[in-house]
């Protein structure tokens, strides 16, 4: 009895890291659309963990009311958790507005997810930043070998991008996008290990998204210098307020991964996640949703798909 609940509840937290994977190509999309009313990506993101942040504030205030009073700060210890996790978020999504116009998405896809999957498995093999070690066995090596493979077939990569471009300013971008991939799980770990110390996985999001709204709103003061929002767009025509649930959305996924953390590894939360971004992605092309052109799905999408499947499993069981 009690080893099927047990897989009953791996089950559901596996649908629960697919599901809110699912999200995000949504809230890209969304935030997107938003950015033409912004004129810039770092307002628009900084609107989206606004709203993420003002929704993670009424949640606490019904869930946690006690964590948002001056005498709970005051007992609390301030160290590199409470505030390394929101930055992390900004430099992942500062890294890929970097990234896009220089390597094109299937690339900085690729290198950028390469990045993440590697720096999971470290965190889980070394045990760091408070999380639980696990050893590193040959099945994992295939597993590993096996997603960055589906990965790749996922996301065709153009030539004429690897041709135009010298080799070495090339090394350097994918270097670059390589370590920005490793962002993520060191941020979903961090956050994990500042709610294991709260004992709140929804004020640890809270925390992350204060942060990161304020970098976010520092660098659009910056590069923008504009808090102006456009209320109508020649193409688009007036701003619709289901512009701004992105950051519901990012809130959905940055707090189920600190929930999903301690049960499955970073590694795992990550590679899942992901497993949910390409999922929605194909759907997304397939059908032409979310005013996307469409874009069937293939046999080599297909075989990338079942690549990933395979590797999560072999990461899992082995």
């Amino acid at each position: 009895y009690d080893e099927k609940r047990v897989t009953l509840i791996m089950a559901l937290l596996y649908f629960l890291g697919i599901f809110v994977g699912m999200l995000i190509p949504i809230q890209t999309s969304v935030n997107s659309r938003l950015s033409q009313y912004t004129r810039s990506s770092f307002y628009a993101s900084t609107v989206s963990f606004g709203v993420g942040t003002v929704c993670l504030i009424i949640l606490n205030l019904i869930i946690n009311p006690h964590m948002l009073t001056p005498h709970f700060f005051t007992e609390q210890t301030f160290n590199y958790h409470w505030f390394v996790g929101g930055l992390l978020g900004v430099c992942f999504l500062t890294g890929n507005l970097l990234l896009l116009p220089r390597l094109g998405a299937a690339l900085t896809v690729v290198i950028t997810v390469a990045g993440q999957i590697m720096m999971g498995v470290v965190i889980d093999t070394l045990g760091l930043f408070g999380a639980s070690q696990q050893p590193f066995t040959f099945f994992k090596a295939v597993g590993i070998v096996l997603l960055l493979i589906g990965i790749l077939l996922m996301n065709q990569i153009p030539k004429d991008k690897l041709l135009h471009q010298s080799h070495s300013n090339l090394y350097i971008w994918l270097i670059i996008g390589f370590i920005f991939g490793c962002a993520p799980p060191i941020q979903t770990t961090i956050n994990s290990a500042l709610a294991k110390e709260v004992h709140s996985s929804f004020f640890a999001s809270l925390v992350s998204f204060t942060i990161g709204t304020i970098a976010l709103l520092i660098l659009t003061l910056i590069f923008h210098r504009s808090l102006k929002i456009h209320q109508t767009h020649p193409d688009f025509g007036h701003i619709k307020p289901i512009y701004f649930v992105g950051g519901i959305l990012g809130m959905a996924f940055v707090t189920s991964n600190v929930i999903l953390m301690p049960f499955l590894g970073a590694a795992l939360t990550t590679i899942v996640g992901m497993l949910g971004q390409m999922l929605m992605g194909v759907i997304i092309d397939h059908f032409g949703l979310l005013g996307t052109p469409k874009n069937r799905i293939t046999l080599r999408k297909c075989i990338g798909l079942s690549c990933i499947a395979i590797g999560i499993i072999l990461l899992r069981l082995f």
